[in-house]
């Protein structure tokens, strides 16, 4: 029932984040004109209070970084590893590889421009859309949270979700607010990693055949 439920939820993401990359690639003016009213907002709230801009660099360029998610995704393989779990290592290092490669290969067919301000708080290269902050926190928490043994305490895995939860919202808003991505960047990225860890997911837990709806042990 999990891995069906998983599975349902990655094509219905990949579904959704079709029609917005669609959308972002034709440049419909009812989202262009959203994301940069939003996007000016943001970035004037960012440029009055530096205080908050500075926190919020420091949360998007070291805490929640894609080399920070992707260093706890490899310290996750060599721990599975380590401890004879070996097929669940290669699945963390495939999908977070693959996460890798989806985005810069979208990024570049996309090409959509970074937005461009005139007093800038931050900075960021190569194509805006989708972003990568968003994409990598939210596929390397999603694996963290399919990792999560049997048997954990309730409260250890509510901490699990509401700890991935912030993560995953907190370094898409850090970069909306610090001027170098556009709201719907954000959402695409979200939606991206969202379907490639529940599809990834389901199929690993469906490959495991009966009883594979609880964490390998």
């Amino acid at each position: 029932m999990r891995t069906d439920r998983l599975r349902w939820a990655g094509i219905g993401c990949a579904l959704l984040v079709a029609v917005l990359t669609a959308l972002v690639a034709t440049g419909w003016r009812p989202l262009v004109s959203y994301d940069a009213r939003a996007a000016r907002d943001l970035h004037g709230h960012a440029v009055a209070h530096p205080g908050v801009t500075h926190t919020m660099r420091v949360l998007s360029d070291w805490v929640w970084d894609p080399w920070t998610m992707r260093a706890l995704a490899a310290a996750a393989c060599v721990l599975l590893w380590w401890r004879g779990r070996r097929r669940r290592a290669l699945v963390v290092a495939a999908v977070t590889l693959t996460a890798s490669v989806l985005q810069q290969g979208l990024k570049s067919l996309v090409g959509r421009e970074r937005p461009v301000w005139a007093d800038p708080v931050d900075s960021a290269h190569y194509a805006a859309y989708p972003s990568g902050h968003a994409m990598t926190a939210t596929v390397v928490c999603g694996l963290l949270l399919w990792l999560l043994p049997a048997g954990t305490p309730r409260w250890a895995v509510g901490g699990a979700w509401a700890a991935a939860a912030l993560s995953v919202l907190g370094v898409g808003f850090t970069r909306a607010y610090l001027g170098v991505h556009w709201p719907s960047d954000v959402l695409g990225g979200w939606l991206l990693g969202g379907a490639l860890v529940a599809l990834s997911v389901s199929a690993a837990d469906r490959g495991r055949g009966p009883g594979a709806a609880g964490p390998e042990r």
